[in-house]
């Protein structure tokens, strides 16, 4: 670190940081957190006695977030109905190609997959899989055999292979949806909203029992026609639109008098058609929202 402040370090680690712990933990305020507390104990550190600092960093940040999962899995238990990952303002300032890459690992529906793993798989699966830290790096970090590490990735990668969530909607196809969608809220018109939804498209809330919202989970595109046409027409038709990016995908905003009220976010099949709408309503969660795209590798 010869020439270089300690602080200066940390700085040109925080994106990776940053973005490492918002994909294990699923919530921005908690990755924000677990950033801030290893930027404690890297100041406190002895600096040199530390001959590779990247990876003492991402050693120290993977161990804590996969603490802090711990502890929210088990809060979780009592959470007042659906949970769903805190949405992220993301930038489309990439080039195509790493942009591609970013959304395919930021997705609503790559997030609730995560879901389905223990912590040190999901630990391991990013580390390998998002970030390519080798297989030996990845085995230190988690503190245990390489053998074993493999195996922990190789378990993941077959759960989220067969969720089948590792890929980009071309924006265009995106945009209509987003287009159909507004008509059929605000115009009371789903043929062309029909026509781009899965045969099996589902509509999940998250409230986090704060606010009113539709609860449980609506299936079947019959279903799910019938609650935008009726419930959330009636609901969503005053407020104001504002089209953005939420997880590396094309999103709607949903504002009254200046304030985010809503969060609309969309996952797709291989085929282009919607096979999830995600709506984020715990104002504890959207308050993230109001602020510029967060800075995340």
């Amino acid at each position: 670190m010869q020439g270089i402040t300690p602080a200066a370090v940390f700085e040109e680690r925080r994106r990776h940081l940053f973005g490492l712990a918002y994909r294990i933990l699923g919530s921005r305020a908690d990755a924000e957190d677990a950033v801030q507390d290893v930027f404690i104990k890297w100041q406190a550190a002895d600096h040199a006695s530390i001959a590779t600092p990247a990876a003492w960093l991402t050693t120290l940040c993977t161990r804590h977030c996969i603490d802090m999962l711990r502890d929210a899995q088990r809060s979780r238990v009592d959470y007042v109905g659906t949970w769903l990952p805190e949405p992220i303002h993301t930038s489309t300032e990439e080039t195509p190609e790493t942009h591609a890459v970013l959304a395919s690992s930021l997705s609503m529906a790559f997030l609730l997959l995560l879901e389905r793993l223990t912590p040190k798989e999901r630990a391991a699966y990013l580390l390998h899989e998002i970030f390519e830290t080798p297989y030996a790096e990845v085995a230190g970090i988690l503190d245990m055999e390489e053998t074993a590490c493999r195996k922990l990735v190789s378990r993941a990668s077959i759960n989220i292979a067969q969720g089948r969530v590792r890929h980009v909607t071309p924006p265009k196809v995106q945009d209509d949806l987003l287009t159909a969608f507004r008509e059929a809220i605000t115009g009371g018109s789903t043929e062309s909203l029909a026509s781009l939804l899965s045969d099996d498209i589902a509509v999940s809330a998250d409230s986090g029992g704060k606010v009113p919202s539709i609860e449980g989970v609506f299936q079947g595109k019959g279903s799910v026609l019938t609650l935008i046409s009726t419930q959330l027409a009636r609901y969503w038709a005053a407020y104001e639109w504002i089209p953005c990016e939420i997880n590396g995908g094309r999103a709607i905003q949903l504002r009254a008098n200046g304030e985010i009220a809503t969060a609309i976010t969309f996952a797709y099949n291989d085929e282009g058609k919607a096979t999830n709408i995600y709506i984020m309503r715990n104002p504890d969660k959207l308050d993230g929202l109001a602020f510029g795209p967060e800075a995340l590798a």
